[in-house]
């Protein structure tokens, strides 16, 4: 009868979160200093009928924005899950660990002193900069974790290798040439503002085959929440599996670093906010609702942070922040009855 309600349950979120998306989809294309109705967007998108202005508006600049916060939105979502059952800690995430951070300072060193020099510059070497920053990054923090066992600590440590990153970007921001590098003060508050159809098509493709690597993992992320010796005693390759998870969380949170700088609390809050809903601990239920839910939460922070003060367009981790920090604080006293009881 439990099992029964459960599954109800999860049917229902998923049903929202199904509406939500789509509903995310029409307005973000929708919305903005030109309005678009849904029935010209209709035409538009299946007949190839509406006005030039319309058209170029949706293809080149709403259409490739959706498909970026849709996609990157939900990667960041499913890289702070991965993170959370790594160090079996719910507050565990790309931003708070200093994972985008580390990203953020060496796609900001490839734009100064590669990009700026040469003038040219490709998705996939900003992916592979961030990639390489997210990896640097969480090495020291699984470093640290060898010596420091108390969580607390460890996420203080996080924080602050994340605000070391944040400086060094900073000074290399200072001192870069704005005329050869163009919005590179936007981009590292966080901004979908640069979105193309290429960086769009880039996203889908790597952010799609780390999600199918993160499912086909799920059967040993489900082993390992219960204990390394748990999982060890049904097959799983525990070094394995954690090496994974590091690869895939990093390679998530690059990508998102890399086309639209760091984005906060998605990570962390996301994942939380579905564990509660569907009042399951399944990884296998867990992650398509993570990421259909962080695609939810980016996109309608998107339409916010472009539409609140138009035309001149905010921060999306300002956005982010303060929706996603309240949940946070939320997280933090509620763990802390939890245990005190």
């Amino acid at each position: 009868m439990e099992q029964s309600s459960r599954n109800k349950r999860i049917y229902i979120v998923y049903g929202i979160l199904t509406v939500l998306v789509i509903a995310g989809i029409i307005a973000s294309i929708c919305i903005g200093s030109v309005r678009i109705e849904p029935l010209e967007l209709m035409k538009i998108l299946f007949k190839g009928e509406g006005p030039d202005k319309s058209r170029s508006i949706i293809m080149n600049i709403r259409l490739p924005r959706m498909l970026m916060t849709c996609i990157l939105g939900g990667g960041l979502a499913v890289s702070g899950f991965l993170l959370q059952t790594y160090f079996s800690n719910p507050i565990a995430g790309p931003y708070i660990l200093g994972i985008s951070s580390g990203s953020k300072m060496v796609v900001a060193l490839v734009l100064i002193f590669i990009v700026g020099k040469k003038g040219t510059t490709s998705g996939l070497m900003l992916v592979t900069a961030a990639f390489i920053g997210a990896l640097l990054a969480t090495s020291f923090i699984i470093l640290i974790s060898t010596r420091v066992r108390n969580m607390a600590a460890l996420l203080a440590a996080g924080i602050m290798i994340g605000y070391i990153c944040s400086a060094i970007t900073d000074f290399l921001i200072a001192f870069a040439d704005d005329s050869d590098i163009v919005n590179l003060h936007s981009w590292s508050q966080g901004s979908f503002s640069g979105a193309s159809m290429e960086g769009a098509i880039t996203c889908i493709f790597i952010v799609g085959f780390a999600l199918i690597m993160v499912l086909i993992l799920s059967k040993s992320l489900d082993a390992l929440r219960l204990g390394e010796s748990y999982a060890r005693s049904v097959g799983v390759n525990v070094r394995l599996a954690r090496v994974l998870i590091i690869l895939l969380s990093s390679l998530l949170a690059a990508c998102v670093t890399a086309y639209a700088g760091p984005v906060s609390f998605i990570g962390i809050a996301v994942p939380f906010l579905m564990r509660q809903s569907m009042c399951s601990s399944k990884p296998i239920v867990l992650i398509p609702a993570s990421f259909l839910a962080g695609a939810v939460f980016c996109m309608f922070s998107d339409i916010i942070a472009r539409s609140l003060f138009a035309p001149m367009e905010i921060n999306i981790s300002a956005v982010t922040s303060l929706f996603g920090a309240p949940i946070v604080i939320f997280m933090i006293i509620r763990r802390r009855k939890r245990h005190e009881a």
